[in-house]
């Protein structure tokens, strides 16, 4: 086979995982293992069949695990931590495109210690050859799945619409259940930061813009491009299997359930659903958040006291807000400052500022 054979023969094999994984993921099972998948035969184009689910869980939108299980080479550093969900599997999908794409492993050691030490504080290394010369794409795709932080980690849909296998070969784009978890924390957002949120969806590429288009269109919206709280529950019905709509259904609604009286268009629907760890988690993070300040200092930027952003981020009057928040504003002109911008993104409490 040649390598470009090779290559491509790879893709296809991604974007198949890619489809079990969501699967797996939208049934609630986690933790799969590499010898969970096998090929039916050793013809170039066999299908891939997923088999053995004696170490895998079920887990809940939002549930954490906390047994340690799985092969040390592809054990994911939350797994490690005794808390992981669904993103441990997609790890695991990292080393293997790692593994398919240079013929070794990212993290390795004499005993199984030690590869769990690698795993916890090693980098995999993509200086070496053959990975400068290979796509942009494909070392991104990589390096988003074998991200430590599980928040910035792709999901299985989004590595179904990541461009290095959307470019080969055309896949359908499962609806994606972090929509309903992002959207749920934007609808308790206030009023500042769904303003610093719609200037970043004003930033966003052409390949981030087709993912959440995917997904909008997945939803359902009504003539006049609007989605409201049915859609949500409609779009879950209609994409899931009948073991979905009989166990977990009530799960991903009642993630959106405060949503009953809003509607979105598609451009607040950016704002809503994308994912700020995960945007973290791409190369040039921090030049696509200055354009997007730059935007927010044009159209939503304004003077504020430090009580005021207290109020609107609805922290407890035990916070001690003059010490915690004087780095949000700017004393030139009393406005959010840029280093207020980016935390202002993820949310806050008043139980992480206490921690803090």
């Amino acid at each position: 086979m040649s390598s470009r054979r090779r290559f491509v023969h790879f893709i296809l094999i991604f974007k198949e995982l890619g489809v079990l994984l969501y699967l797996f993921h939208h049934l609630g099972i986690v933790l799969l293992l590499t010898h969970n998948f096998l090929f039916t035969c050793k013809d170039e184009h066999s299908p891939l069949k997923a088999i053995d689910f004696g170490l895998s869980d079920y887990v809940k939108p939002d549930e954490r695990l906390n047994d340690i299980v799985g092969s040390a080479y592809y054990v994911a550093p939350e797994v490690l931590h005794r808390s992981y969900g669904t993103e441990a599997d997609m790890w695991s999908i990292g080393v293997i495109a790692y593994i398919l794409l240079c013929g070794s492993r990212p993290f390795w050691a004499r005993t199984e210690s030690g590869i769990f030490r690698a795993v916890l504080k090693a980098d995999p290394s993509f200086d070496e050859a053959p990975w400068p010369s290979l796509s942009p794409d494909a070392v991104d795709f990589v390096k988003r799945l074998l991200n430590k932080d599980y928040r910035k980690r792709l999901t299985a849909a989004q590595a179904l619409c990541h461009p290095w296998l959307a470019n080969y070969h055309d896949v359908k784009i499962p609806l994606d259940m972090i929509v309903y978890k992002v959207v749920k924390a934007y609808i308790c957002s206030s009023s500042l930061r769904k303003a610093a949120l719609g200037a970043v969806a004003k930033t966003l590429t052409i390949p981030q813009l087709a993912y959440l288009r995917e997904q909008f269109t997945l939803l359902g919206p009504n003539k006049s491009g609007f989605i409201s709280l049915q859609n949500f529950k409609s779009a879950l019905t209609k994409n899931s299997t009948d073991a979905i709509k009989d166990s977990r259904v009530l799960d991903y609604v009642n993630m959106v359930g405060s949503l009953q009286y809003r509607k979105f268009d598609f451009e607040e629907f950016c704002a809503a659903a994308i994912s700020v760890h995960q945007l973290e988690g791409m190369e040039g993070w921090e030049q696509h958040a200055r354009r997007a300040y730059e935007l927010f200092e044009k159209d939503g930027n304004r003077p504020i006291m430090i009580e005021e952003l207290a109020s609107e981020l609805g922290l407890s009057p035990s916070v001690p807000v003059h010490v915690v928040l004087q780095d949000w504003i700017r004393h030139s002109d009393g406005k959010l400052s840029f280093l207020g911008f980016v935390r202002l993104l993820h949310g806050v409490s008043s139980r992480a500022f206490q921690k803090a």
